[in-house]
């Protein structure tokens, strides 16, 4: 499949819905930047789903691009008109506690999305270009899946590329041996093995070999290495976001919002442990970029396209840098916002550095309010430092995001009822979402299904509704289901998924401005507030030594830490005290150590 035309070599890269209307594509932005070094390829980005959103409107989109099943299924009946009644049907349960759409019509809703691909199809001269890709990530792979059944049936001979985290290893091998509309699978990082496939099929020498890391229909029954991706971060050219920009005036004339653009400090996970999670499957090894590399990606695209809202693509920043990162930012005078995904911090001064760098959101994989089953998940935290991360947070006035998985095969009637006691003790602080377990493809929990008491792995029952069952039948998919403790887990946990809504509802109900545990502090005492779900809302005052152990306590203490910095007050006079507090909810304590949880109200 050589390339017969003169250089350069065109090539086309796409990205479907639903990927976020309000962010340019980092995956195809960095492409393009790496290639654009390299004269014999000119590369040419489509963000079909601005188009999209623009015909469904914004709002409509954006709660769907955060419903997974409910995208997909809209997609489903395009590809596989015979499963329009199940998709239909997956649409609507999976909308039905959406209340933003819960009145969408799953086939008018369908059909508009038809006609809009169809009409950016018509747009594209597809025979001008030499290859086409694809990004596949999350809720991208029927849209994907469809446009390139187009493409490939009206230029059969054009050929298609699909990467990204949604078809790595077996996923996209089995992809390519099920969908004839797909040529090539780039498994993993991508700049390298995409140049490669480029030249591949430009070259005119028969010699020419295929990039390792590229795989085809010839790779039967085995996948080949992940990519070894780009050693050094720091050499790689800033994500090139202005054909985005152009897209996105041309579907939105009157620009009625500002876009967040992406920024990637890091890649892997440099914890890389927890037993459910494959979101590394795609990076080999974690590496970092400097704080003045992205300090300077920063101001580069801020000033090219007027934006100072960022969100930061890792699965964790790396500390040290990010450390050195925000506080240059601290002392610049602009008003960057910045998103960013985390581990757990609990020391109280990091938070509010990044605070003052203009870190707004976090999302902290806290996962789990149960130090045994912490464990179990591999997350080498526990339930006071996870805590501790919400207070941190809280205090700094970042908002924290993050889930409680439920229903973790394997889980034990004493970590539920952990869970319940300790979820009294976070009520203040901004609530998690109930996150029920799913078995991701490549995690280490379904690589040995065995030791979580996993009998049988199978395919997802919402995805028997999306893919016709002669076709899912050898699909290698990202999301899988599986028997063993699956219904009594999904009794076991009913309760703390009902406290979690209790949780949701006291914050949506509060009227105060004030943070629902709040203290003041008067040089010898401290004035505490204290919210209740039902009941007066509680005051506290804390007196010379009480007012010095309740500010030392901002961090983790252990029991002996306090005894050392307060020696004149005896042990069991202090941890009475300890006690007194704990039984307050104004105290957490965990294995002999303590965490004050009030935060300090900003006047």
């Amino acid at each position: 499949m050589k390339n017969d035309k003169a250089h350069p070599f065109r090539l086309g890269l796409v990205s479907m819905p639903w990927s976020i209307f309000n962010r340019p594509s980092i995956q195809l932005a960095a492409l393009k930047a790496y290639l654009d070094r390299n004269s014999s390829v000119v590369t040419t980005l489509f963000h079909p789903y601005l188009a999209a959103a623009a015909s469904i409107g914004t709002e409509t989109y954006h709660y769907l691009a955060k419903n997974s099943w409910a995208g997909e299924a809209l997609y489903s009946p395009l590809l596989f008109p015979e499963q329009s009644n199940q998709a239909e049907q997956l649409f609507y349960e999976s909308c039905r506690d959406e209340t933003a759409l819960k009145l969408l019509n799953f086939q008018d809703t369908s059909r508009v999305l038809d006609q809009n691909l169809d009409q950016w199809l018509s747009s594209v001269t597809f025979d001008g270009f030499d290859l086409i890709g694809f990004s596949i990530c999350f809720n991208q792979l029927l849209s994907s899946l469809t446009a390139a059944a187009r493409i490939k049936k009206q230029f059969p001979d054009l050929p298609i590329v699909i990467g990204g985290s949604g078809c790595v290893d077996k996923i996209g091998l089995s992809f390519l041996h099920h969908f004839p509309q797909i040529d090539f699978v780039i498994n993993g990082e991508g700049e390298e093995a995409l140049k490669g496939l480029c030249d591949f099929l430009a070259s005119p020498d028969p010699a020419t070999e295929m990039p390792a890391q590229v795989m085809t229909r010839k790779t039967v029954g085995e996948t080949h290495r992940v990519c070894g991706g780009i050693a050094d971060l720091n050499t790689l050219p800033a994500p090139d976001y202005s054909p985005y920009f152009q897209e996105m005036h041309h579907c939105f004339p009157g620009q009625p919002f500002i876009p967040v653009l992406p920024l990637e400090f890091s890649r892997g996970c440099w914890w890389n442990k927890c037993t459910f999670c494959n979101l590394n499957l795609q990076w080999k090894g974690y590496r970092w970029k400097k704080a003045e590399t992205v300090l300077a990606e920063v101001l580069k695209q801020s000033t090219r396209h007027r934006c100072l809202d960022f969100c930061f693509t890792d699965n964790a920043l790396p500390p040290k840098e990010t450390n050195v990162f925000f506080q240059s930012l601290a002392k610049e005078k602009k008003d960057y916002d910045f998103f960013a995904e985390v581990r757990v911090i609990t020391d109280p001064d990091i938070p509010a550095l990044y605070r003052r760098g203009g870190l707004s959101t976090v999302q902290v994989g806290i996962e789990s309010l149960s130090s045994s089953l912490l464990k179990k998940m591999h997350k080498g935290t526990s339930a006071i430092e996870n805590i501790a991360a919400m207070r941190q947070s809280a205090e700094a006035g970042i908002r924290l995001e993050g889930n409680l998985i439920t229903e973790f095969p394997g889980s034990s009637v004493e970590e539920v009822e952990e869970t319940l006691k300790n979820l009294d003790f976070v009520l203040p602080f901004s609530p998690l979402c109930s996150a029920s377990f799913f078995l991701g493809h490549g995690s280490p929990v379904a690589k040995n299904p065995g030791s979580y008491g996993i009998k049988a792995v199978t395919q997802h029952k919402k995805n028997k509704m999306l893919f016709p069952p002669t076709l899912l039948q050898d699909l290698d998919m990202l999301i899988k289901d599986y028997r063993g403790d699956r219904v009594l887990q999904c009794r076991r946990w009913k309760p703390v998924q009902e406290k979690i809504r209790r949780w949701q509802d006291f914050h949506e109900k509060r009227k105060s401005l004030l943070p629902p545990l709040c203290y003041r502090d008067g040089g010898t005492f401290l004035l505490i507030r204290q919210e209740q779900v039902n009941g007066p809302v509680l005051q506290h005052r804390l007196q010379e030594k009480s007012r010095k152990i309740y500010l030392f306590c901002r961090k983790i203490r252990s029991q002996e830490e306090i005894h050392q910095a307060f020696t004149t007050i005896g042990e069991a006079t202090l941890l009475k005290f300890l006690q007194d507090l704990t039984n307050k909810k104004l105290f957490f304590s965990e294995e002999g150590h303590y965490l004050a949880l009030a935060i300090k109200q900003l006047s």
